[in-house]
């Protein structure tokens, strides 16, 4: 196995922002997605509209809380590059008959991934789900956050549909 050395941290042993600025600017694209178990009454629920919010839709307020954490990643996870996002995507569909499923895609023409925007953006949008419904049950389950895809960067990256 290749030894393999953290990318932020420097020869000091000391956390770095890496330095991107000698790549050249790619069309880079990252798909990650997860899983939201709410039970079969809670979906059907959700699906139908019925819960009342002022906050708006479930679905809808979802998708906007799920754009909004992308363009904010940079503020959460320590070291992360700001992009200037081209488009991200959320989509929310019904996965089984008691679960949702979140896929979040983003796409910069930048020098560094997309692949932690396209991250929050999956669980922020799975965490205000869980947010909308928690009056109605805690009995929800945010699982299987992982990214699926990601190109233009030095490698590619397919998930195995068996994974």
């Amino acid at each position: 196995m290749t030894r393999m050395d953290f990318t932020h941290v420097n020869a000091a042993n000391q956390p770095t922002m890496v330095d991107v600025g000698q790549k050249a600017p790619t069309r880079r694209l990252a798909r990650a997605h997860c899983r939201v178990v709410l039970g079969a009454e809670l979906l059907g629920r959700v699906r139908a509209g019925e819960l009342p919010s002022h906050k708006g839709p479930v679905m809808h307020t979802a998708i906007l809380a799920g754009i909004m954490g992308a363009k904010k990643t940079a503020d959460l996870i320590p070291l992360c590059h700001p992009l200037g996002l081209d488009d991200c995507q959320i989509t929310i569909e019904p996965d089984g008959p008691d679960a949702l499923r979140v896929v979040c895609t983003a796409v910069v023409t930048g020098r560094t991934g997309v692949e932690m925007e396209a991250l929050t953006g999956a669980s922020v949008a799975a965490l205000t789900i869980y947010d909308m419904c928690k009056a109605f049950s805690h009995d929800i389950t945010i699982t299987g956050v992982q990214l699926i895809e990601k190109t233009g960067g030095k490698r590619d990256f397919l998930r195995s549909t068996n994974s």
